[in-house]
C-alpha cells in the first residue's frame, strides 16, 4: 500500500500539436479508491498507463510511496493492472492465470497455491479453479482478472474500464464488488472509466479530466454539489445539469417570469459583460405557475414510477435551449403541454459566462 503523486506530468505523444495529459498534479493518498473519469479522449487512461509505466513520462514525475518510478520498468512498479478485456491465457486454468505472475516471480508451488486460494475465496471462485477461460462468463472472467491482481499483493491497483464488457445488470452488482473489496483488502487504487454514475457510486475521490487536463477532485458528493466549471456541471449526473444562458441585470437574474436576486459579491465576479451561465440540476427544478418560471415546451416524458423526467425546451433571448425537470411521477404531464419552470431556493448554480468557473452564491 502506498500514496501515489503525479508531480507535473506530462504526456506528449510524438506529432502532436498538444499533450495528451498536461501538467498532471494529483495526490492520492495511501489505501484511497480514486476515479478518473471523462469522455474519451480526455487522457484518463493515459495518465492511468503513466503510473503503470506503460506510457512514457515526457516531463515531471510520478510516486509510489515516496520513491520516484517515473523512469522505472513496469515489472519494477509494484503494481497490478487490471484490464477491460481481461487479458487472460486461454490455455490456462482460471489457477494458473491468477498464479501465474507469482510463478514467474519464483514463488514457490506452495505460496502460490495458498495466495490463489485465498483470492479465489474472497471473489467466489473457488469452484471454478480447474475452468478454462472460455468456460466461464464476462463477470467470472473479470473476477479472475481481478483475482490475479489480488494475489499479486501490489502496492497500488490499477484499474481500466474493467466494466465496460459486462452488462448493465453485470456492471452494477460488478462494481459493489469491487469496491467493496478494495476497502477490505485497504490497497490503493487508480480506477478509470467514462462512466460518470459508475465514477460517483465506487470512488473515495473523483478526478475529471478534460482534453488532458485536470478539471476538478473532490469527494462525489462535493463534486456534485458544487461543481467546478462549466464542464464538470454538464458532465456529472446523470440526467445532466440544465445549463442555461443568462444575462444579469445589476444583480437580478430574470429566470422567464421570476426574479432572482443574487450576492452583489456574486455580480460583480461575472465581469462587464454580465453574461453567466446558470446551472440547475433537474430535481432542483420546480413547477410554478403561468406567468413565472421559463415556459418550456415538453417534448419527451420519461417515467420512472415514483419519479419522471421531463425532456422539454424554452426559449431565452431568441434561443431554443434544451431543460430537463424532475416531476413527481404519478401525475407527469402530458406531452406537448406547456409547464412553467423555475429553480428551487439553493438549487442555483453560477458560471462566469467567458471562463466557465463557477461563481459562489453563497
Amino acid at each position: 500500500m502506498a500514496e501515489v503523486v503525479y508531480d507535473h506530468a506530462y504526456r506528449i505523444y510524438p506529432g502532436a500539436t498538444k499533450p495528451a495529459v498536461e501538467d498532471l498534479n494529483l495526490e492520492i493518498a495511501d489505501g484511497e479508491f480514486l476515479v478518473l473519469v471523462g469522455p474519451s479522449g480526455c487522457g484518463k487512461s493515459t495518465s492511468l498507463r503513466m503510473l503503470a509505466g506503460l506510457e512514457d513520462v515526457d516531463k515531471g514525475s510520478i510516486y509510489i510511496g515516496g520513491r520516484d518510478v517515473t523512469n522505472v520498468p513496469p515489472k519494477d512498479r509494484d503494481i497490478a493492472m487490471v484490464f477491460q478485456n481481461y487479458a487472460l491465457y486461454p490455455h490456462m486454468t482460471v489457477a494458473e492465470n491468477m498464479g501465474f505472475a507469482l510463478k514467474i516471480a519464483g514463488e514457490s508451488k506452495e505460496n502460490i497455491r495458498k495466495r490463489v486460494l485465498e483470492a479465489a475465496k474472497i471473489l467466489d471462485l473457488e469452484e471454478f479453479l480447474d475452468r478454462k477461460p472460455k468456460a466461464l462468463s464476462g463477470g467470472q472472467r473479470q473476477r479472475v482478472a481481478m483475482g490475479r491482481a489480488i494475489v499479486r499483493q501490489p502496492q497500488v491497483f490499477c484499474m481500466d474500464e474493467p466494466l465496460s464488457n459486462l452488462d448493465a445488470k453485470l456492471r452494477v452488482s460488478t462494481r459493489t464488488q469491487i469496491a467493496s473489496l478494495q476497502r477490505r483488502l485497504g490497497i490503493t487504487t487508480v480506477y478509470v472509466t467514462h462512466d460518470q454514475v459508475e465514477a460517483m457510486t465506487m470512488g473515495d475521490r473523483v478526478a475529471v479530466l478534460k482534453d488532458g487536463v485536470l478539471q476538478q477532485v473532490d469527494t462525489p458528493r462535493r463534486m456534485y454539489d458544487k461543481p467546478a466549471n462549466v464542464f464538470v456541471a454538464g458532465f456529472i449526473g446523470s440526467p445532466a445539469m440544465n445549463l442555461l444562458p443568462i444575462t444579469l441585470d445589476g444583480d437580478v437574474l430574470h429566470f422567464g417570469g421570476t426574479e432572482i436576486r443574487v450576492p452583489r459579491s456574486a455580480a460583480d465576479a461575472a465581469g462587464s459583460t454580465r453574461d453567466v451561465t446558470i446551472g440547475v440540476r433537474p430535481e432542483d427544478m420546480d413547477i410554478v405557475g403561468a406567468g413565472q418560471g421559463l415556459e418550456t415546451e415538453v417534448d419527451v416524458v420519461e417515467e420512472l414510477g415514483a419519479d419522471a423526467y421531463v425532456y422539454g425546451s424554452t426559449v431565452i433571448g431568441g434561443v431554443r435551449h434544451a431543460i430537463i425537470a424532475r416531476v413527481d411521477g404519478r401525475t407527469p404531464p402530458a406531452k406537448g403541454s406547456v409547464l412553467h419552470l423555475a429553480p428551487r431556493k439553493g438549487g442555483l448554480h453560477m458560471f462566469a459566462g467567458d471562463t466557465g468557473e463557477r461563481i459562489e452564491l453563497d
